[in-house]
């Protein structure tokens, strides 16, 4: 394929979603309406893995690959343009987001959602923001996509979801509103200081390299407003208490991608945008990040063990979760920002799988409740085998993809404190407790009376094949990276490696 061609499949990819959601909101046929639906989820998924095998032999310019620019008009009055590419830090995810956006639309069209037309719409329009925050190198479009695939997460959950809808889309709204707001203003007030004449990334790297780094006095303000704005939308503890409650109330495709790429955001921008643009502010408010990181792994930890409904339970778990991806950015240092990327990636696919699986067990027992199920291994062994697996994954046990994130971060912390990384551990215990503890609880022992009256009433099959494939998908792709981890690191290394020695060596001088 000709470098011409792999430039359009960045802008291709986001524009397909939203083309067919506008179709299909102008009026196609419902029958029409799926079938394009379909072929909107699957080309991104298709596309990201085809420029993740041209990467490595795409020509690059400051570190990216397959620009594609468009001025809109707008470049020499504000300084904003469409500038799409990717580089080691991007691809993956973007790759990831299209293979999750692909089982999420799958898993919709199965669902039997009211109105349907309309969910696919919303869902279509929240996927095509999601693939450009990762494909985006001018910061004003990577935020203003995060925020137009979160309007369609609001109502989503407002119109669809389930118990305390109304009130979970609500607190959605005005957490996830501020943590935009703080970083909206970090992001301005970088630009603006930066003396730099547009917001493209790479435009602010080169202008704060040739004029040197911000002031240690702006760089702690600026940094503060993206940890407090970024840390909200990604659940850092103690603002976290948005996250279980509206994936609770989520429909089953909404929670899958917020909780496998939306949520992705603020980490992403700590490790493309906040560390190789404030070095020492970051220095500043990392030991600050470590205690809060170390609150999302220990104390929402203790708070997961405690829940006894399942779609909570993996809500909190995935909060529990992001502290190590926290915990990653905190080390300031090469190893720990590969780290976090690995553990974005597959955190991604795992806790997807998880709310995917969560919602088929949702069927077959008619409960969330755990301690209403039991034995459903005899009809369900294809579902407790794909269950058992996804808590596995989450776990990071070697074979899955999030073993080499988590290990990398703790080699990471272990330069950072030992104590940090003994207190870290901790969590890998608190998820194996609560995650095999639930595979006992729904497939083992001797099914409760409220499941058998159930069982007598509505016959249980196991997955079929069209319920396996979106399950499939997801973990070939925890196994495909457990297995062959440098596909990931073989890019991201090389990004990471022009733009996070100097980070090192800044924080170093600084006395880190």
């Amino acid at each position: 394929m000709t470098d011409d061609l792999l430039k359009l499949l960045l802008p291709l990819s986001i524009a397909t979603p939203l083309a067919v959601a506008l179709a299909i909101a102008l009026g196609l046929p419902k029958r029409l309406a799926t079938k394009a639906a379909f072929v909107a989820f699957l080309l991104p998924a298709l596309a990201g893995l085809v420029l993740w095998l041209n990467y490595s032999d795409a020509p690059k310019q400051d570190g990216y690959a397959f620009l594609f620019v468009r001025d809109l008009g707008l470049s020499r009055a504000v300084g904003i343009g469409l500038k799409l590419g990717l580089n080691g830090i991007s691809l993956p995810l973007f790759a990831m987001a299209g293979i999750v956006g692909f089982a999420a639309g799958v898993a919709a069209l199965q669902s039997g959602a009211e109105r349907m037309k309309m969910y696919l719409v919303l869902l279509l329009t929240m996927q095509g923001g999601l693939l450009g925050v990762f494909a985006s190198i001018d910061v004003f479009f990577f935020y203003f996509f995060h925020e137009f695939a979160l309007i369609p997460t609001f109502i989503m959950v407002g119109v669809w979801g389930g118990r305390d809808r109304t009130y979970a889309a609500m607190k959605m709204t005005i957490y996830l509103t501020l943590g935009a707001m703080l970083s909206l203003a970090g992001l301005i007030a970088i630009y603006t200081k930066s003396g730099a004449s547009s917001f493209d990334l790479i435009n602010l790297r080169h202008a704060l390299a040739n004029d040197g780094a911000l002031t240690p006095f702006y760089q702690h303000y600026f940094f503060g407003l993206l940890l407090f704005g970024f840390g909200i939308l990604v659940s850092l503890w103690p603002f976290h208490t948005w996250a279980p409650l509206g994936y609770g109330a989520a429909p089953t495709s909404v929670a899958m991608l917020h909780a496998g790429v939306l949520k992705k955001f603020g980490l992403y921008g700590f490790v493309q945008i906040a560390l190789p643009l404030l070095p020492l502010g970051a220095k500043e408010w990392a030991p600050w990040l470590v205690w809060l990181a170390l609150g999302n792994v220990i104390v929402i930890g203790l708070v997961t063990l405690a829940q006894r409904d399942l779609k909570q339970m993996v809500g909190f778990g995935s909060v529990m979760h992001v502290g190590y991806g926290f915990l990653g950015v905190a080390c300031l240092s090469t190893l720990g920002a590969g780290g976090a990327v690995l553990f974005m990636v597959a955190h991604g696919f795992s806790v997807a799988l998880l709310f995917l699986l969560t919602h088929q067990i949702q069927l077959r027992t008619e409960s969330l409740n755990l301690e209403e199920m039991g034995g459903l291994v005899k009809q369900t062994p294809v579902l407790a085998a794909f269950f058992s697996a996804a808590i596995l994954a989450s776990i990071g046990l070697p074979g899955f993809a999030g073993f080499w994130g988590e290990l990398t971060i703790f080699v990471a912390l272990w330069q950072l404190s030992p104590w940090v990384t003994a207190a870290a551990l901790t969590g890998i215990v608190v998820s194996a407790v609560y995650g095999l503890r639930a595979v006992a609880k729904i497939f083992f022992g001797q099914p409760t009376a409220q499941l058998e009256k159930f069982h007598a009433r509505v016959a249980v099959t196991d997955l079929s094949w069209s319920e396996r494939a979106p399950s499939l998908v997801l973990l070939a792709a925890l196994f495909f990276f457990g297995f062959w981890p440098k596909a990931i690191t073989g890019p991201l290394n090389a990004t990471l490696g022009t733009l996070y020695p100097a980070v090192e060596a800044l924080v170093r001088a600084a006395g880190h």
